[in-house]
């Protein structure tokens, strides 16, 4: 049980060494991308929502 263990966490030790991470400057452009992507969808999210909303009070 424990052997399976201990080969569990050291193969766990050897992937992780063979992730390419990214650098704090990719890391913070790739950040800064998913925060404005994200406001945008926001805007337009509500501006499908209120257009919705007006179509509905004049149907009804």
């Amino acid at each position: 049980m424990f052997k399976a263990v201990k080969d569990f966490l050291n193969q766990v030790y050897l992937e992780m060494n063979k992730v390419a991470w990214p650098t704090y400057p990719e890391l913070r452009g790739s950040t800064y991308l998913i925060i404005i992507f994200s406001l945008i969808f926001v805007v337009f999210l509500f501006g499908v929502d209120w257009l919705v909303q007006k179509l509905v009070s004049v149907l009804l």
